[in-house]
C-alpha cells in the first residue's frame, strides 16, 4: 500500500514538474493581414483611420522598419513563411491552382511536398498545440500539403485563394471536414456598368471572418494549460470590398464621391474608400478580439505576438484607371507611404510589410528597429524562440538575438526573390543596396537596376551604371542560390539558361 501511495506521488511530482516545464514555453500567436500596405497602419503613418489595437501591440513591442514579406503574392509569400526557403529554394514560387496538375481537387493551390517541412511540424513534434484559423493557400484539403499535413491539429478557415475572395462563401473548412456558411454565397465577381450601386445586393447570410475569430478565441481558452501555435492568417483587406454595412457607415459620406461599378475586378461598391477602411479596422478589431482572448486565458504575459502582411498593397490595372483592383484606392490612404510599388511587385511597395513583435519581459516595449529581415527569417527564429534544433538547410537567419537585444547585426546574407509571375522578376538585396530585373518572362527582359535604400527608399534613381561589381555578385549569389523548379521555371539571363 505504502509502495502504490508512493509511486502516486511520484507520478504527480514528474506530472506537475513536466507541466511547469510546458508552461516555461512561450505561446506564439502569428498574424499576417492579406494584401496590408506598408502605409497602411496608424504606427507606420496612417492618417485617416485609426488602428488602435495594432499600434497598442507595436507600443508593447518592437516595430520593424525592414521587414519583406517571403513573395509578393500570396501562395509563394506564405511558402516562404512556412518552409524557411526563399523564392530561389521555395517549392512555391506563384500562385497556381493546384489542379493545373492535380485534376482531382477542384480548389486549392499548388500544394507543398510530401517532402516540405514546415516550422509548425517541428512545434507540433516538440509539444505544441498546434492551430490555424484563416486562409492556407498551400496545398487543398487530402493532398501533401494538407494544413493537417503540415503541422496544423486544427485548421479552420478558406483553404482556397480563390474561395478567399468572397466574405459570403458557400463554405469554410475544419480538417476534413467542408462545413457550409452560405447557401446562397456571393460570388466575388460583378460589373454593375449603369445604374445605383448598393451594398445590400452583395450582403450575404454569413460573414466568414468572425467565426474564424472566434474559432482562435475558442483554441486559446482550450489550450491554456500547455504551450499553443496559434497561426491567423487573416483576410483582410483582401479584396473582393464587402464588409458589413455598420462597418462601412463609420467613415465619412464624403470620402466617397463615385462608387465603384467593379470595372477592375471583384465586386462593385457604393463607397469604395469606405468599405477598404472598414476592412482593416476590423482586422484591427479582430487582433483585439485576440489579445483579449489571451488575458482572459490568464497567458498573455508568456505569449510571443507577432502581426505582419504576406505582401503590399492591392496594385493598379491600368495607368489610367479611376480604382485599383478590387476598388482600392491606394492614393488617398498613402497606403504604400512613398514606397514604389505593389502588390506583385518586387520594388519595395511589393515586398517591405509591417511586423510587430510583443513578448512581455522578453522584448522592450517602444522599440523600433531597422535590421533587414523577411519571411525566411521566421523558421529558424521560431525554432530558437521555444528551443528546438535547427534543419541545417534553411535560407533565414534568426532574429532572436534582435528581438531580445534590440540590436541591428553588422551584416547578414543576401535576401532574395525569384518571382515567376507579373513578367518575371528578381530582387536581390545586398546591405543597402537593391537589385532588381523585370520582364524576364519577356521577348525583351529588363536590365539590372540598381537603387541604394539607405539614400533611396522610393528607388526612383537607378545606379547600376556606378555599381558593375554589385551587379556581379547578385548574378553569382543567385547562381549559387536558385535552384530548378520544373512547375515555376524561370530563366535569368547571365544566371541560368532557359529550359
Amino acid at each position: 500500500m505504502r509502495s502504490q501511495i508512493l509511486l502516486a506521488v511520484i507520478v504527480m511530482l514528474f506530472a506537475g514538474n513536466a507541466l511547469a516545464a510546458d508552461a516555461s514555453k512561450p505561446n506564439i500567436v502569428f498574424i499576417i493581414a492579406d494584401d496590408l500596405g506598408w502605409g497602411e497602419l496608424g504606427c507606420y503613418g496612417q492618417k485617416r483611420y485609426s488602428t488602435p489595437n495594432i499600434d497598442r501591440l507595436a507600443a508593447e513591442g518592437m516595430r520593424f522598419t525592414q521587414h519583406y514579406s517571403g513573395a509578393p503574392v500570396c501562395a509563394p509569400s506564405r511558402c516562404v513563411l512556412m518552409t524557411g526557403k526563399h523564392l530561389g529554394h521555395a517549392e512555391v514560387r506563384g500562385n497556381l491552382v493546384a489542379r493545373v496538375e492535380f485534376p482531382e481537387f477542384p480548389e486549392g493551390q499548388y500544394p507543398l511536398s510530401e517532402q516540405a517541412v514546415t516550422f509548425p511540424q517541428l512545434l507540433q513534434k516538440g509539444g505544441y498545440a498546434t492551430g490555424a484559423m484563416g486562409k492556407w493557400g498551400l496545398g487543398p484539403v487530402g493532398s501533401t500539403g494538407d494544413p493537417n499535413r503540415k503541422g496544423f491539429d486544427l485548421f479552420f478557415g478558406y483553404n482556397c485563394q480563390g474561395v478567399a475572395h468572397s466574405y459570403y462563401p458557400p463554405h469554410l473548412w475544419r480538417n476534413a471536414e467542408k462545413i457550409i456558411i452560405n447557401r446562397k454565397p456571393i460570388i466575388a465577381y460583378a460589373k454593375q456598368p449603369e445604374g445605383e450601386v448598393t451594398l445590400d445586393r452583395w450582403i450575404g447570410e454569413t460573414y466568414a471572418p468572425p467565426l474564424m475569430v472566434a474559432e482562435a478565441e475558442k483554441f486559446i481558452a482550450a489550450n491554456r494549460e500547455r504551450p499553443f501555435f496559434l497561426y491567423l492568417p487573416f483576410i483582410e483587406p483582401h479584396i473582393a470590398i464587402h464588409p458589413p454595412k455598420a462597418s462601412v457607415d463609420r467613415f465619412p459620406a464624403e470620402w466617397d464621391t463615385e462608387p465603384y461599378r467593379g470595372e477592375s475586378g471583384y465586386l462593385p461598391h457604393p463607397r469604395p474608400r469606405a468599405g477598404y477602411a472598414a476592412m482593416i479596422t476590423d482586422l484591427d478589431g479582430y487582433v483585439g478580439r485576440v489579445m483579449e482572448a489571451l488575458k482572459q486565458a490568464g497567458v498573455s504575459g508568456r505569449t510571443m505576438v507577432v502581426f505582419t502582411s504576406d505582401n503590399g498593397t492591392t496594385h493598379p490595372t491600368s495607368p489610367t484607371a479611376r480604382f485599383s483592383a478590387g476598388g482600392v484606392d491606394a492614393k488617398f490612404f498613402n497606403s504604400t507611404a512613398g514606397l514604389r510599388g505593389y502588390k506583385g511587385s518586387v520594388y519595395e511597395g511589393g515586398l517591405r510589410v509591417p511586423m510587430i513583435v510583443r513578448w512581455p519581459s522578453r522584448v522592450k516595449p517602444g522599440t523600433v528597429n531597422d535590421t533587414p529581415s523577411y519571411f525566411a527569417d521566421w523558421f529558424p527564429t521560431m525554432c530558437d524562440v521555444v528551443g528546438i534544433e535547427k534543419p541545417k538547410d534553411l535560407d533565414g537567419e534568426s532574429l532572436l538575438p534582435v528581438l531580445l537585444g534590440g540590436a541591428t547585426p553588422a551584416s547578414r546574407r543576401p535576401m532574395i526573390w525569384v518571382f515567376t509571375e507579373y513578367g518575371g522578376q528578381v530582387a536581390v538585396r545586398l546591405g543597402n543596396l537593391k537589385l532588381v530585373r523585370q520582364r524576364l518572362s519577356t521577348k525583351q527582359p529588363g536590365d539590372w537596376e540598381v537603387y541604394d535604400l539607405s539614400q533611396d527608399l522610393a528607388e526612383s534613381q537607378n545606379i547600376a551604371a556606378i555599381h558593375s561589381a554589385e551587379i556581379q555578385q547578385a548574378e553569382e549569389v543567385l547562381r549559387r542560390e536558385v535552384s530548378e523548379n520544373r512547375r515555376f521555371p524561370l530563366a535569368i539571363p547571365g544566371v541560368n539558361a532557359p529550359r
